[in-house]
């Protein structure tokens, strides 16, 4: 059919009308945004073509209960152009989940809109008590997070190969439904007591209609002093910013956060009204992403809470096979010879690939910090990605795979 909708022309009104939605829902989200703006605007960009990409980038976090639910939002990722990239396993860390990220792959589609869903499966055997355990399955069973028409869409556009303008409209609608926040959950209140006691995270899964989502985080050019903003306007943001220390080269993801909202919720059969706490607000900081070689130093460097030994320069850290990069003619002389040579003489420049994916360390200690210490009753485990590819039905993609193929074909390019 040709007048199909492109997958990331869906994926960009959906990023649209969920951070409209989120706004509407979370007003200090809208703060959020305001802080970002200011301090990008007020950042020098090496590539002002950048800026523009950033300027609308947003991922977002989600919870789901079962393996169908899991399963039903992949097909409907797959519409928007969106693919299972990464494993993380967060129950380390006490928190009964194992997530992916549904993201665009092609560097296209990246730089047009990257936007991100961080989805988590519940992993209902970490909970220990039996009876907790069956009232949760029985509890989810019951529950259907997308609309029949929402599924029709999805079945639609995997038939057609897409879909047209009228029906890519009514699917993000359909869609974004999913996500909203239900202040009248799903249990009674001594339901919810129970399962939260389990672990807050559990009873936020499992106790309301769908995976409303959790927050929605823009991109900053510099989350120092997004952090310092965020304090100055009073907002309850968290002491520590997540991932690397801050450096002249940004490498990989670096986040901060307000904790959670406690919201007013309303319980089956109750006329009163009780609270819940899960929505909170997050922003982000990415830099290069990382070669196996240079995730081991880093992650080496983590354990030691020592970076003198990680390089701080661009080059250096592209010379020493430290990180991706992307490589274009300048177009001044002939693109062929040596890659260090060409570099050196001006005629092909390297660009730092934008680490597109997660870290679970952070994951969990954003979820972690918005849970409450107290929240993290579960024992820790071993993470299983066969079992979630298997629910999930298919497998999640490797990032250093999609990283290192891109810059393999930046290369190729430049003989062409």
């Amino acid at each position: 059919m040709s007048d199909l909708v492109d997958p990331t022309t869906i994926r960009a009104a959906f990023a649209r009308a969920m951070s409209a939605m989120y706004r509407a829902e979370v007003p200090r989200y809208g703060e959020l945004i305001e802080i970002v703006e200011q301090i990008n605007d007020a950042t020098p960009l090496a590539d002002p073509a950048e800026r523009q990409r950033i300027a609308g980038e947003r991922h977002g976090a989600i919870r789901v209960g079962t393996a169908q639910e899991l399963g039903q939002l992949a097909r409907a990722f797959a519409v928007m152009g969106m693919a299972p990239v990464g494993y993380y396993d967060l129950s380390a860390a006490g928190v009964p989940v194992h997530s992916t990220a549904f993201r665009p792959i092609e560097a296209e589609a990246l730089a047009a809109n990257p936007f991100r869903m961080f989805t988590s499966l519940l992993r209902l055997e970490l909970i220990a008590d039996e009876g907790q355990r069956r009232q949760a399955e029985t509890l989810l069973a019951g529950r259907r997070i997308l609309s029949d028409r929402a599924l029709e869409l999805t079945w639609l556009a995997e038939v057609d190969g897409g879909l047209g303008p009228q029906d890519a409209e009514a699917f993000v609608a359909e869609i974004l439904d999913c996500f909203r926040w239900h202040a009248q959950a799903r249990v009674d209140r001594p339901t919810y007591d129970a399962l939260s006691a389990a672990h807050r995270l559990i009873a936020d899964v499992v106790c309301f209609k769908g995976p409303h989502i959790n927050h929605l985080t823009p991109r900053t050019l510099d989350i120092d002093a997004a952090q310092a903003a965020m304090q100055a306007r009073g907002l309850d943001a968290k002491a520590v910013i997540e991932g690397p220390p801050r450096r002249a080269v940004p490498i990989l993801l670096r986040q901060t956060s307000f904790k959670a909202l406690e919201e007013p919720i309303r319980f089956l059969g109750e006329a009163g009204a009780g609270t819940h706490t899960a929505r909170f607000g997050e922003i982000e900081q990415r830099g290069l992403a990382l070669t196996p070689k240079g995730r081991a130093l880093y992650d080496d460097c983590l354990t030691r809470a020592d970076f003198a030994d990680f390089p701080d320069d661009m080059d250096r850290l592209r010379r020493e096979g430290l990180g991706y990069f992307r490589y274009v003619s300048t177009g001044n002389g002939s693109a062929d010879g040596d890659l260090g040579s060409m570099i050196a003489q001006g005629r092909v420049r390297a660009e730092p690939l934008v680490y597109e994916d997660f870290l679970p360390v952070s994951a969990a200690g954003i979820f972690q910090s918005n849970l409450g210490d107290e929240a993290l009753t579960v024992a820790a485990a071993q993470g299983s990605q066969a079992a979630f590819e298997a629910a999930l039905g298919m497998a999640v993609l490797d990032a250093f795979a999609l990283y290192a193929a891109e810059e393999a074909a930046s290369i190729q390019a430049l003989t062409r």
